[in-house]
């Protein structure tokens, strides 16, 4: 019986799974396991994305596959898939662990379609994905759902069903969608549910741990209801590692290169980009209609090195004060990369979208620990390890003047609600863009105390929450977005509830944030 969108979202098509030793492994011959998803919507076609596996978890990475299979893809434009509009067949490949990715044209702009797959005789669940209205087309309403920070361990994925039943038009992944390590024995107490693999070092490592994830029954349940655009932020690769350069001592720039680029490629093998994204540029633009313009950046591949790297830790971010590291200054650091600040500026200048969305994945506004003196310490991991980068996007920001820029932000496994400032140092300046940032889907929160202590310092942030778990939404009309914080009621439990920790509004014009 060919599954309906409403059993898709509620996940009740996910393939059959059972946990063995903490690790989820196919209880039958289905070859469609993971699930479906699409991902980088254009007026006239997306993505679509499936990997064949019969062992998801075998140990070479390969998902127990051999071979070329072919793959026969359909999108159509009813869910009983009467009306097909588009179909073809591609090759899922050994070198690619069998994921398909194809990449649809020639589909009509701002409308839902369904797409599925079918290989050997067995068809995959359904999902429902939908166009990009056409680039100068004056669209009234897109409805985000926005994540980062999902590890295994740390608890279940009901946030993602519950975004899936807010029935997003366009999903946001901002970083850390795998974790690339386990808790160790003298953090088992923290464990919900283990991973039970080893770290992620080598290709094998990295596929399987996509291939966990993708197991999940929320997770597949929110990539079958709508599209997404992913970026990554350290955790696709190893925690808090900046451009080229580890957090692990003694780890050379050419070994370490060596462990991303596998990450790297698995990645691109697991998630719905573009071909494009196979040269590892991960940076690009999407278009929602003249209603919004969305720069997908990436913070990660083409940053310098944290600034005054500790010999102890290697490149891992670090608390620290510009008396002890005025290398935090130097102009010549960047954190986008001076590839990507150019074609990020080149965008702002040129975009005439009525919102201008900035998705990334570490915290913009910053955050002082102390009066913002030459001893005030900083968190280099963050835009605060590279004020220099950062002032060049605010100037950016207030000399090209988008309109209306908002920026998306993960990481920080806690909600803020920010104002940007023209000049960072100077929380009085002129403010350039509003920021918000979310919780984490299931990942632990920062010091809630010890950052509340700091806040009279730091008047930009209007809102700070570092106690629960959950998700952002925003709706986006013509003339405001209104955000939403999501949050779920115990990561720990399988069937959470959830519910509205806090909700905002930014008018058409205006960069501050107001309480909804």
């Amino acid at each position: 019986m060919r599954p309906n969108r409403r059993a898709v979202i509620s996940g009740l098509v996910a393939a059959p799974w059972v946990l063995r030793f903490g690790a989820a492994r196919a209880a039958s011959a289905s070859l469609f396991p993971l699930g479906v998803a699409s991902g980088d919507p254009s007026s006239d076609g997306m993505v679509l994305w499936t990997r064949l596996a019969l062992d998801p978890l075998a140990a070479d990475g390969q998902g127990g596959m051999a071979g070329a299979v072919p793959v026969r893809w359909e999108v159509a434009e009813d869910e009983a898939f009467n009306r097909i509009a588009v179909s073809g067949e591609t090759i899922a490949e050994s070198a690619r662990a069998h994921s398909v990715h194809v990449e649809t044209a020639g589909l009509r702009p701002g409308r839902p379609y369904w797409y599925r797959f079918t290989a050997q005789g067995q068809r995959s669940p359904v999902g429902l994905t939908r166009t990009a209205p056409a680039p100068a087309a004056h669209a009234d309403r897109l409805r985000l759902a926005i994540a980062s920070c999902s590890n295994w361990e740390r608890g279940y994925f009901s946030a993602y069903r519950h975004m899936a039943e807010e029935r997003p038009d366009l999903t946001l992944f901002l970083g850390d969608y795998i974790y690339e390590y386990s808790l160790g024995r003298d953090r088992s107490a923290e464990v919900v549910r283990p991973y039970g693999l080893e770290e992620a070092t080598t290709l094998a490592g990295y596929r399987n741990r996509y291939a966990l994830h993708r197991t999940d029954p929320d997770l597949q349940a929110l990539h079958a209801a709508a599209p997404c655009l992913a970026v990554w932020d350290d955790h696709e690769v190893h925690d808090d590692y900046s451009g080229v350069w580890s957090k692990t001592p003694g780890v050379t720039p050419d070994a370490f290169q060596a462990r991303r680029a596998a990450a790297y490629q698995a990645f691109f093998e697991a998630m719905p980009v573009r071909r494009s994204g196979l040269s590892s540029r991960l940076y690009r633009r999407a278009r929602w209609g003249r209603l919004a313009e969305l720069h997908m950046l990436d913070g990660r591949q083409h940053r310098s090195r944290q600034p005054c790297p500790d010999p102890e830790t290697g490149g891992k971010g670090q608390v620290i004060a510009d008396a002890l590291c005025p290398d935090r200054l130097d102009p010549s650091r960047t954190f986008l990369g001076f590839d990507q600040e150019r074609w990020l500026y080149d965008g702002l200048g040129q975009g005439d979208a009525r919102w201008t969305i900035l998705g990334q994945n570490l915290v913009m506004a910053g955050l002082r620990f102390g009066d913002g003196g030459p001893d005030t310490p900083y968190w280099t991991d963050t835009w605060d390890g590279f004020p220099a980068a950062r002032a060049r996007l605010t100037e950016a920001l207030a000399t090209l003047r988008p309109r209306n820029p908002v920026v998306f932000s993960g990481d920080y496994h806690s909600f803020w609600a920010n104002e940007v400032k023209r000049d960072p140092a100077d929380p009085s300046s002129a403010t350039v863009a509003a920021e918000f940032v979310g919780s984490s889907i299931t990942s632990g929160g920062p010091p809630h105390d010890a950052i509340m202590g700091f806040m009279r310092h730091n008047p930009q942030i209007r809102f700070f929450e570092g106690r629960v778990r959950g998700y952002m939404t925003a709706d986006l009309t013509p003339d405001r977005m209104a955000v939403a914080y999501r949050a779920v009621s115990d990561v720990r439990d399988p069937a959470a509830t959830v519910s509205t920790l806090a909700a905002w509004v930014v008018e058409d014009g205006r960069s501050d944030v107001l309480a909804a």
